[in-house]
């Protein structure tokens, strides 16, 4: 009977006692390298961008949520948040930044540690920005893939001319708030529309409410066609921009084929997914050991046309054999 009486108030004490979680998750949990990913834009506009760096971590053996942990940072177009933004991170100690949606956001990186490894994606030479010593030998603790843009302006506008062989007026829409990015753009296009014969409009939007106004100014002057400037923040908008052209009925040239996925009439550009995915592997490098120092900057170099032929057809566009023969993927 004593020993039954052991038992029950035993069974009791333990039913008693509150249940803890399991001490093995949390340890994992603790282990798990974290990166931190810092962006100038909005979650929803890097939707797939951040699926192909993921895919580049699965390359070298790292998937979210399994093995790695990702703090996301969106400045949600607030530049000025950015800095704020960063030291979050590196408070957080994580074991790699990325810094994604211009050059602003890797040299606020860049000025955030000197320590933490930090992967950068930007469209300008890295070199001349301060980012890193040399392309071949980066130094410091940035490294980073910096793909072709700027370099595009007067090949992307000769190509919406090609398209648009009666177009004498063409707008170029840049934002003003990206001041070197603009003046790069602008100062291009119009060496390229002075080879052409054409005359160039510059038409500026910093937000979206400038989106708007740019295209009612662009309803009254009716422009032949549009050239939209590449632009971490203008990318974002791309529905936006490509549905206002649609509307008026302006073909219209953009620098990604995020543009012509959203109904944008053309584009043409670095394949910026495929750079996320390099980003993703270079991260994931670094958590195996890798030091940003001995990883050269990667250039990319894969470039694609992309033609919605159905917004041609909208348009009343025809599209020239010769082009579709040198088109990289036609959007039907």
């Amino acid at each position: 009977m004593t020993r039954r009486r052991e038992i029950i108030a035993l069974l009791a004490g333990a039913a008693a006692t509150p249940i803890m979680p399991w001490p093995r998750v949390s340890r994992a949990q603790q282990s798990m390298p974290v990166i931190g990913f810092l962006d100038s834009r909005s979650q929803d506009a890097l939707t797939d961008r951040v699926r192909h760096f993921r895919q580049g971590m699965k390359e070298i053996g790292y998937v979210e949520g399994e093995n790695v942990a990702i703090e996301y940072r969106w400045a949600e177009g607030q530049f000025d948040r950015l800095r704020a933004l960063a030291a979050e991170l590196v408070r957080r100690q994580v074991a790699v930044i990325v810094a994604s949606g211009g050059p602003a956001v890797a040299s606020t990186a860049k000025a955030a540690t000197a320590t933490i490894p930090t992967v950068f994606i930007v469209a300008e030479d890295p070199v001349r920005l301060g980012l890193v010593a040399s392309l071949a030998r980066p130094g410091g603790n940035l490294t980073g893939i910096n793909f072709y843009s700027q370099e595009l302006v007067a090949k992307r506008l000769g190509l919406l001319h090609e398209l648009v062989p009666a177009a004498k007026r063409v707008a170029v829409l840049v934002n003003s708030d990206n001041a070197r990015n603009t003046e790069i753009t602008v100062k291009d296009a119009e060496t390229a529309a002075r080879a052409s014969g054409l005359q160039i409009q510059v038409v500026n939007a910093r937000t979206s409410a400038e989106i708007d106004e740019a295209f009612a100014a662009l309803a009254r002057e009716r422009p032949d066609a549009l050239f939209v400037g590449g632009d971490a923040f203008l990318d974002s908008r791309r529905l936006q921009l490509s549905l206002q052209a649609m509307r008026l009925g302006i073909p219209a040239a953009y620098s990604g084929r995020e543009y012509a996925e959203a109904g944008g009439l053309m584009s043409y550009g670095s394949d910026v997914r495929d750079a996320y995915r390099q980003i993703g592997v270079y991260a994931a490098r670094i958590l195996k050991g890798a030091k940003p120092a001995d990883l050269p900057v990667i250039q990319a170099s894969k470039l694609e046309l992309v033609i919605n032929h159905q917004t041609a057809r909208i348009l009343g566009l025809p599209v020239p054999a010769t082009l579709l023969a040198r088109t990289d993927e036609v959007i039907e």
